[in-house]
């Protein structure tokens, strides 16, 4: 049964807790807690002695802290990770989980600047107390960064002239709310594909703004030293670029090139993979749209 809040409604809940095999008194870590779906499951399959940390940097899901001696809400980004477990005296995990998807309350809240569907001012800082925010990036990076962004991030083909069109007209005046940046960019944007584009122009700057991608890969490289041999990782990605770099860094233990090999010609990686790709049902995509594009895979360490 798919537990429904509010704040979010937590992706993949039971095929995620379950992948992690969770021991009653093991030591976990959600570091992507926003409403806290997946955590308050995790509580449920601990014992007593377990315990649950969990991270969100995002200000707002302070409020959904789960009042329970066996868990620790840290306020902070989850690429630090093992600097704020070692400081809380935890060295070593028995299961990581992720889901890297924007909460649905990013979303519905107009003035996060998250939606397409909202005009507002062009933030997107899932940790509002950070300088660089949407308007920087369209404000203030080169045509040759801003292009860079929208091709790497957004996998758009039309970002060179997308990055022209955003500089020619900043020269006139400053580029501030989501509505501008959508008339701006106009005619890029075909009426048939235009909330798809505008999903990946979002989704483009949303991952600058937020260094998604560089907080993606330092906790994955630090999930090696923190997790137990036999622990898990149970993570949930929503575009490619993310999947890509879990599935990479599960099958080879890093981002590029290949493991080394032993003495008889075995790789040694520091995980093996747990089943096949989950994605999810029909069922829950009809209650849960933004469902549609998870993928979840499962390793554990060697």
């Amino acid at each position: 049964m798919i537990l429904t809040m509010s704040y979010h409604n937590p992706v993949l809940l039971n095929e995620t807790v379950e992948g992690l095999a969770i021991k009653p008194g093991g030591v976990y870590v959600d570091v992507t807690f926003g409403g806290g779906g997946h955590s308050r499951a995790i509580l449920q399959a601990l014992g007593a002695d377990g315990r649950l940390f969990a991270f969100d940097q995002d200000e707002d899901a302070q409020a959904n802290a789960i009042d329970d001696d066996r868990f620790v809400l840290i306020p902070e980004n989850f690429r630090y990770i093992k600097q704020f477990l070692r400081f809380h005296g935890v060295k070593k995990v028995d299961g990581i989980l992720a889901d890297f998807g924007v909460s649905s309350h990013q979303f519905d809240v107009a003035e996060r600047g998250f939606s397409i569907r909202f005009e507002a001012d062009l933030d997107m800082r899932m940790d509002r107390s950070n300088q660089l925010s949407a308007f920087n990036v369209i404000n203030e990076y080169s045509e040759g960064e801003i292009r860079a962004v929208l091709f790497q991030y957004g996998e758009l083909r039309q970002a060179p002239a997308m990055a022209r069109t955003i500089v020619q007209f900043r020269e006139k005046e400053p580029i501030r709310t989501s509505t501008q940046l959508k008339e701006i960019l106009r005619r890029f944007l075909p009426p048939k594909r235009e909330n798809k584009i505008l999903a990946q122009i979002y989704q483009a700057i949303r991952i600058e703004v937020n260094q998604e991608i560089e907080a993606l890969k330092e906790l994955l490289g630090q999930s090696v030293q923190l997790l137990d041999e036999g622990g898990r990782l149970s993570i949930i990605s929503y575009h490619s670029l993310e999947d890509r770099l879990v599935k990479r860094f599960i099958r080879n233990g890093m981002f590029d090139g290949e493991p080394e090999r032993d003495m008889f010609g075995n790789y040694e990686v520091p995980f093996k993979k747990v089943g096949k790709l989950i994605v999810p049902d029909q069922e829950e995509i009809k209650i849960n749209n933004r469902a549609r594009s998870a993928k979840l895979r499962i390793a554990e360490r060697i």
